[in-house]
């Protein structure tokens, strides 16, 4: 007997393979995402009409929730005034609105508007619906539903711990190792 687990070099020459396999289907799915980017991003002139810091200030308000000025300062690490100057400028453009703190009428509080909602929903845009929209309704019935449904998987699955089956078995209870 040669003293060679044949079992083994044949199952580390699976797991290459299937490896191999696995960057081959990544790098296919890399190059149409990025045809995909390509032909379908927003070509409506620069991606928002927001400056860096007023977008701060509507993307934190809107995962805050309504603030003070003052809160919304500490939140962000900047000036008080600076966030007041801000805030002035997106009430003015109707993106937020000040309403008075129901708990206590003393605080003045800042929220987006439905326009605030909208202006974010439309910078966050990537891609161009319309573009995007008139593509999908061309494709064959059903298609569409199993391409986001196959898109909404593969993220679900990014987003989960990765399970790496063990080439000696299944795993096993702490009773049953040996």
């Amino acid at each position: 007997m040669t003293g060679r687990n044949a079992g083994r070099v044949t199952g580390e020459r699976v797991q290459a393979q299937q490896s191999e396999a696995q960057q081959s289907e990544a790098q296919r799915f890399a190059e149409l995402f990025r045809a995909v980017y390509l032909t379908f991003h927003r070509r409506d002139g620069p991606r928002g009409q927001l400056p860096g810091a007023s977008r701060a200030v509507l993307e934190h308000l809107a995962i805050a929730g309504p603030l003070t000025v003052g809160e919304a300062a500490g939140h962000l690490s900047r000036a008080q005034s600076v966030i007041s100057d801000i805030v002035s400028h997106l009430e003015r453009l109707g993106l937020l609105e000040r309403e008075s703190d129901p708990a206590d009428r003393r605080r003045t509080l800042i929220w987006l508007t439905a326009a605030g909602h909208d202006a974010l929903r439309r910078d966050r845009e990537v891609l161009s619906l319309d573009l995007l929209g008139g593509s999908l309704a061309r494709l064959p019935p059903g298609q569409a539903d199993t391409l986001i449904a196959g898109l909404r998987a593969l993220v679900g699955l990014a987003a989960s711990p990765a399970t790496v089956p063990d080439p000696a078995g299944p795993e096993r209870s702490e009773g049953e190792k040996s």
